[in-house]
């Protein structure tokens, strides 16, 4: 649980980096044997590409720096519980373990609306912990988007 909470905050530093580029703030780390095999934060705005989430890009990494896509003995660390596309390439990946903070309830694909990770008649399943350092992971999303409503609502016009 230490481990967890510590790759966790090096998720919640990345989700910082999106946040300061626009992008909605997740961040996620990709590990094995106590290193670091790839990270990554949402970047789907600045390189006009709907597959940049944090997971993937963090995945990309890995597989890059492993001359191999999979990774059957790395735990993936994510701010926020990952999506059905995330989920795909997390199983795609043979990934060990996927430990995230924040749950989805519209899009979590790791128990909260779907549960992909862990189909027994797929060919890979994952070991899937969530909440790890929750509150923070979800405070920081909340925060996010409340200031970017306050934004869009301030941009709008009075109507007194």
């Amino acid at each position: 649980m230490i481990d967890d909470e510590r790759w966790m905050r090096r998720a919640l530093s990345l989700a910082r980096q999106a946040e300061a580029q626009g992008e909605v703030p997740v961040g996620a780390v990709l590990v094995a044997e106590d290193q670091v095999l790839g990270e990554g934060w949402n970047r789907p705005i600045a390189t006009m590409d709907p597959s940049a989430h944090a997971e993937i890009i963090a995945l990309r990494a890995a597989a890059a720096r492993r001359r191999n896509y999979r990774l059957p003995d790395a735990t993936l660390y994510v701010t926020l519980e990952p999506c059905v596309m995330c989920a795909g390439a997390i199983i795609h990946a043979r990934v060990a373990r996927l430990v995230f903070g924040a749950r989805d309830p519209k899009a979590g694909a790791a128990g909260s609306v779907y549960d992909v990770l862990t189909v027994p008649r797929l060919n890979h399943a994952v070991q899937v912990g969530g909440g790890v350092l929750e509150t923070d992971c979800a405070g920081s999303l909340q925060a996010f988007f409340r200031r970017r409503r306050a934004a869009e609502n301030g941009m709008k016009e009075n109507p007194e």
